[in-house]
């Protein structure tokens, strides 16, 4: 009697298909194994950074310098001689300075007058019309409008050195530049705690636009200007 096999029932029919999928899945289990990485767990750092409110800027000291006191009036002689009646007296004669047609006639246009270059800076608390930074042209309060775009453009530029988080380093970097006649920044001054912390706010002062230049009595002037961040970490 030959028996016969329910096709429904052979295993075998799709050991095939069996093999490739458990050999898809010991692939799979062994690239995860290789590819698993562990890492240690390490305090992140939560930084920030305060601009003061209220900007009071440091006029920069002038010391004047004091005039020489006037020479002392001369002292009279002692002795007065009387001439006599009958001696005889050589007066100088004294030629008046009135002008007459024999004299020459000096042409205006040909004297040279040097221009007169005042250099010093004006302080910024002081000066008449402030820098303008741009964005302040129409605003009525130029000298607020300025602060404000300075803490907002740094606001903007902020960057805490990461070498400065990891060591931990944190501080306040005192700020000083001048606003050039032509409106550029320039001899920027940095003080600080730390190198990285100087870097990073040259490298904002570095990045502030060409602005109006500030004016005293209608002509153009060098103007400094103060400002502190402080980098704090948390």
């Amino acid at each position: 009697m030959e028996l016969k096999k329910n096709p429904r029932k052979d295993i075998n029919k799709r050991s095939g298909l069996y093999f490739a999928f458990g050999l898809v899945l010991v692939m799979l289990l062994s690239y995860v194994a290789l590819e698993w990485k562990t890492y240690d767990k390490t305090d992140i750092y939560a930084n920030r950074f305060d601009v003061e409110d209220s900007i009071d800027e440091e006029a920069p000291i002038f010391q004047l310098q004091t005039p020489p006191p006037p020479p002392p009036p001369p002292v009279a002689p002692v002795k007065i001689e009387i001439a006599e009646d009958d001696s005889k007296i050589e007066e100088t004669i004294i030629e008046t300075t009135d002008t007459n047609q024999d004299n020459e006639i000096i042409d205006v246009d040909s004297i040279v007058v040097d221009e007169f270059i005042d250099d010093e800076p004006i302080p910024f608390s002081v000066i008449e019309h402030v820098p303008v930074f741009p964005g302040c042209e129409n605003d009525k309060d130029k000298r607020a409008c300025f602060n404000k775009m300075i803490q907002k453009h740094i606001v903007k530029n902020f960057r805490y050195p990461e070498i400065a988080q990891e060591m931990g380093i944190q501080g306040r970097v005192n700020i000083m530049f001048v606003i050039q006649k032509d409106g550029s920044i320039g001899q920027i001054q940095l003080r600080g705690p730390d190198k990285n912390l100087e870097k990073e706010a040259k490298r904002i002062i570095d990045k502030l636009p060409k602005m109006t230049p500030g004016k005293q009595r209608g002509t153009a002037v060098k103007v400094p200007f103060s400002i502190p961040i402080n980098f704090k970490l948390q």
